[in-house]
């Protein structure tokens, strides 16, 4: 396997487990708990872990050759991107523990609400914190998309990609396949391959 076959995998882990989470959720009818639960969140946090070397790599692509503003921009979605790795992992985790602990759905609710009602742990690790991955993603995009290191097409994949993410969970796969649509041919001297993009 060449470097550029390997980074290329780099970019397409994250994006492929994320639409395996997708997949094996729409077969889980009961949402938990369960052997599809398990494996479903097993691929979730797979998938956004994958994230952290795509973000830093998108970060370098952004600011090779550039000035003080554009590593500022770069360095403020590599931080969100980066939160939002971090709260996506931790709402895994803890889906994967309330799963493990709970006999049926009910008894996953009632867990999930003492979860969710202490301070700070709705809007940090199940609304806002997650959505800083996507503010991340997009704005590294954009970025490369205003430097014509990525061609437009790409952020348009990112776009879509986060809107059906968030117009329905059952939507997810779909979500996942435009991102990796949009990632996993892009060029970056960081991640081991050509920087231009055609």
């Amino acid at each position: 396997m060449t470097t550029a076959t390997m980074r290329r995998s780099t970019l397409a882990a994250g994006p492929i487990c994320m639409t395996v989470y997708g997949l094996i959720r729409l077969t889980d009818e009961k949402h938990g708990p369960g052997l599809a639960w398990s494996s479903g969140h097993l691929a979730l946090l797979a998938g956004v872990l994958c994230f952290v070397p795509v973000f830093r790599g998108l970060s370098r692509m952004a600011t090779e050759g550039c000035g003080r503003g554009a590593r500022r921009l770069a360095d403020a979605g590599f931080a969100a991107g980066l939160i939002g790795v971090v709260a996506i992992s931790v709402q895994a985790g803890i889906d994967l523990v309330v799963g493990f602990l709970s006999e049926d759905r009910a008894a996953m609710q009632v867990l999930f609400e003492r979860v969710q009602s202490r301070p700070m742990m709705e809007p940090v690790f199940y609304s806002v914190g997650p959505m800083l991955f996507y503010v991340g993603l997009l704005l590294l995009m954009v970025q490369l998309a205003v430097l014509r290191r990525a061609g437009a097409w790409r952020t348009v994949a990112i776009v879509a990609g986060i809107a059906v993410s968030m117009v329905s969970l059952d939507l997810l796969p779909l979500g996942g396949l435009l991102f990796l649509a949009a990632l996993v041919t892009l060029g970056s001297p960081a991640l081991g391959v050509s920087s231009r993009d055609s």
